[in-house]
């Protein structure tokens, strides 16, 4: 080993390249922005989606179809995680606020009860809105629906 070929090791160091600190440095004047332009000023923040001029994708692009500003969006749930939570809970009474507190929903949250699975559990379900099937296997079951 000598002196004169010793190096940081790699990835230790960075090329921090002094920009703007006058002609003699080789990189004053336009400090390696170019000329004019919008990239050369200070400030400079090129908007999402903008290509340069050219028409942008998303107006370009054909729009259709439409989007209920009014629309009730609730969180759905299925019959199997119904079943998967009266078997942890041993309780055979489910609500918001058994759901809250197992964070199936949010405290903001519509719930509707869907038909996805089976259940075997007598359970008294409580919740904003039901599917057909979902309401007629947890009465098949020997629970009951309350719509709030």
């Amino acid at each position: 080993m000598k002196l004169n070929t010793l190096k940081p090791a790699e990835g230790s160091t960075k090329n921090n390249k002094r920009i703007g600190r006058g002609q003699g440095s080789g990189r004053g004047g336009t400090a390696t922005r170019g000329h004019n332009g919008a990239k050369s000023r200070s400030g400079y923040k090129r908007k999402e989606g903008f290509e340069g001029g050219q028409m942008p994708l998303q107006r370009r692009v054909p729009k259709f179809g439409f989007t209920n500003p009014n629309r009730t969006e609730y969180r759905a749930i299925n019959l199997d995680a119904i079943q998967e939570l009266a078997d942890k809970i041993k309780s055979n009474v489910i609500d918001k606020a058994v759901l809250l507190d197992n964070g199936l929903v949010g405290k903001n949250d519509l719930v509707k009860i869907l038909g996805g699975g089976t259940l075997s559990a007598k359970v008294d379900v409580t919740a904003h809105k039901f599917s057909g099937s979902a309401e007629a296997a947890i009465e098949k079951a020997g629970g009951r629906v309350t719509k709030l």
